[in-house]
């Protein structure tokens, strides 16, 4: 790894691979012994007195200061030496920095960070894979980052964290960051082939509507409506978020539901024995637009008339 690290990641004082780097106030990052030395020796500090410090020093602008800084914590993030304590800190610095601002989230993926992320995923420690999840979460919402991610293996790793439960919230981000990657069409098939379907299923029915709302984009490809047609208990899921659900889920539910009756017959005569077309005839004066449509398609369809 060090034979292809930037010089970004040089200390300006020794010219060495920083081993400790530090960030001072000014925005200069140095190696914790070298500026220690430096400092030791009598020299102001580069915060304090920028036009006596070495000719190397000099005043970063905030753009190179933030990708110097996202630099770091990647080194960090993959460095086999990186302590548990410090990868932690990394992943939880990479998060905050990827969540407005898609510049980090294409260093990562272009630095080839992306594996160590997932690596992460895989941690049997808690708080490293929540943190790892919520990051990968990030650096999915970018468009041009969503087919290096699935060569990368992420969709099985993601159908993993939810497939092995642990912490309700580790579950959602997963479930997020599926959503994310399956709005690229060309995913979808693949999650279906990973299995995603019959898990997303039995995560729906245990009240995350989230996992409905990956399902409403898996049933735009065939592939994923054959998967739910067979899968148990697809119905009953869809129809308690179509009655209990929030705006979202309804939503998603009611337009799921749709494509599975348009798609397979026998959909459509047990979600009419659900009293499914009861409960949409109810939604026609809903308030909210989105819900209003996807009932009057399904009310529609279920009426011979779609």
């Amino acid at each position: 790894m060090a034979t292809h690290l930037p010089d970004d990641f040089k200390c300006p004082i020794s010219l060495e691979i920083m081993s400790d780097p530090v960030i001072l106030s000014s925005g200069h990052t140095f190696d914790r012994s070298s500026i220690q030395r430096w400092l030791d020796s009598g020299h102001p500090s580069p915060s304090r007195n920028p036009n006596k410090t070495p000719t190397r020093f000099r005043d970063p602008d905030p753009d190179q200061s933030k990708k110097y800084q996202t630099q770091l914590l990647i080194h960090t993030l993959v460095s086999p030496s990186s302590t548990l304590e410090s990868k932690l800190h990394s992943l939880t610095q990479l998060t905050r920095l990827t969540k407005l601002d898609s510049a980090p989230r294409r260093q990562l993926a272009e630095c080839g960070a992306v594996s160590a992320v997932l690596n992460c995923v895989n941690s049997t420690e808690s708080e490293i894979q929540e943190k790892a999840m919520a990051l990968l979460l990030n650096i999915s919402l970018d468009d041009d980052n969503k087919v290096g991610l699935v060569a990368e293996g992420v969709i099985s790793r993601v159908i993993n964290v939810i497939r092995n439960g642990g912490k309700g919230r580790e579950v959602r981000e997963a479930a997020t960051a599926l959503y994310a990657i399956c709005s690229f069409v060309d995913n979808r098939k693949r999650a279906v082939e990973w299995g995603a379907v019959p898990i997303l299923m039995k995560i729906g029915g245990m009240g995350l509507e989230r996992a409905v709302e990956v399902l409403s984009l898996l049933v735009k490809c065939k592939e994923g409506r054959e998967a739910m047609r067979k899968a148990n208990g697809c119905l009953e899921v869809l129809v308690k978020v179509i009655r209990n659900g929030s705006e979202r889920g309804v939503q998603c539910a009611l337009f799921t539901l749709n494509c599975l009756c348009c798609f397979a017959e026998e959909m459509r005569v047990e979600a009419e024995k659900e009293g499914v077309l009861e409960i949409c005839v109810g939604f026609l004066d809903e308030e909210n637009e989105k819900i209003r449509r996807h009932a009057s398609s399904l009310v529609q369809t279920l009426s011979g008339r779609g």
